[in-house]
């Protein structure tokens, strides 16, 4: 009778209940992967949407907590990348030149699962593939942005062999806080060419994703388009050291140099050493050393016959993931090269034997050309003189007869 009143208690009935449902919950309950995915381009240059459907089923399942895992090939890393959302879309960076390849499971966690993660046995998939448009082997080629010293960007690409005559190229780009694409600001030239794009400091920022095209339109039809993505902190080129200085001791060479002038923080520099030296016999021998202060010193041995050093610099790994490497800085050897002081000017001997002759021939010519002026000059006196002697003596005086007699007349 004890026994039969235990049964018949409700709230033992109950919690029979629950027992029972969610030991069948736990297991036998599965779920469905989302349906209806796709991939949505915005007109970013690779920056795509990722959509998706929840499965049918979950209205029922109030107290679940539903996520989705989402995975998606990375063309850039060359493997897969997986993120979790409770969202119904995801952005993420693709290679439009390469296939989209996506696929999302649906996840089930909270009371209804006893709290244990329930993930979809299979998962929805879509494949992509980048359109095939523009004439066949004109994408350019060699396509490099660099960031100058971290004060201008420069943009450069090489033009592919099969372009067609009379094309021209575009470059487009995109970042996170821009709304639409912009157009390059700048275009770089080459015989009247486009082969790249300068950008100003302050057009384009670092520590984000810039997303840059390459189209164009030939006679033929369109070219084939190129897309790349990068992060302009990773492009950078310092400039080229210019103080350099080389002390010598009694056994050992030290080069010194200061951090080039611009942006870029001495901090954030790692630096490459050329050492040539030229032995006793004459043979040449190179050697590269990395270092992260502004000097080094080397063992000096009187025996050699010279030593030269330069340097050069790029970003180091605790600043960025990549960087370029600066120019070479000009070269200090020691011993230094001495300057020859240019030999003065000798005339050849046969130019001034030829002057004395020629002085010698002239020399007559201009003692009788003297003479000749001299004589000239004393005719024309003397007949100046005779001249005005001739003329005073025909001249006289006429007597005024005939005034007079008028006079007389009247």
């Amino acid at each position: 009778m004890a026994t039969k009143y235990w049964l018949l208690n409700p709230s033992v009935l109950v919690l029979l209940i629950i027992i029972r449902k969610e030991s069948m919950k736990c297991n036998g309950l599965t779920v469905n992967p989302p349906e209806s995915i796709s991939v949505v381009d915005p007109g970013r240059l690779g920056q795509l949407e990722i959509t998706w459907e929840p499965p049918k089923g979950l209205t029922d399942m109030a107290e679940c907590s539903v996520t989705y895992h989402l995975e998606y090939f990375n063309t850039y890393k060359n493997r897969w990348s997986a993120v979790r959302t409770s969202r119904r879309s995801y952005s993420t960076q693709f290679d439009l030149m390469k296939n989209v390849e996506v696929r999302v499971y649906t996840l089930l966690d909270g009371p209804c699962t006893n709290n244990t993660e329930i993930k979809s046995k299979n998962y929805t998939e879509l494949i992509q593939n980048p359109p095939n448009t523009g004439v066949a082997g004109t994408e350019i080629q060699d396509f490099i942005c660099v960031f100058q010293n971290m004060e201008y960007t420069e943009c450069k690409w090489r033009r592919s062999p099969k372009m067609p005559t009379n094309s021209q190229q575009n470059l487009y780009y995109w970042y996170k806080s821009l709304e639409l694409a912009k157009e390059c600001p700048n275009y770089v030239f080459s015989d009247g060419v486009r082969i790249g794009c300068n950008f100003t400091k302050k057009s384009l920022p670092n520590f984000m994703d810039i997303n840059f095209c390459v189209n164009g339109s030939s006679p033929e039809g369109p070219l084939k388009t190129t897309f790349t993505s990068l992060k302009i902190q990773n492009q950078v080129k310092p400039a080229a050291t210019e103080k350099l200085h080389l002390q010598v001791g009694a056994d050992k060479l030290e080069v010194q140099w200061e951090d080039p002038e611009g942006p870029v923080p001495g901090q954030c520099l790692e630096w490459q050493v050329e050492h040539n030296q030229e032995g006793p016999n004459g043979q040449m021998s190179k050697e590269e050393i990395l270092v992260e202060d502004t000097s080094l010193a080397c063992p000096f041995s009187s025996t050699t016959k010279k030593n030269c050093f330069r340097v050069r610099s790029k970003m180091n790994k605790y600043c960025v993931d990549k960087g370029f490497w600066s120019d070479w800085s000009h070269q200090v050897c020691h011993p230094e090269k001495s300057e020859v002081p240019p030999e003065p000017y000798r005339v050849p001997v046969y130019l001034c034997v030829a002057a004395a002759v020629i002085a010698m021939l002239m020399l007559p010519l201009c003692v009788w050309a003297v003479i000749k002026m001299r004589n000239s000059k004393q005719e024309k006196k003397l007949d100046s003189v005779l001249t005005n002697l001739f003329t005073k003596s025909s001249t006289f005086v006429i007597p005024d007869v005939y005034k007079s007699e008028n006079i007389c007349q009247i």
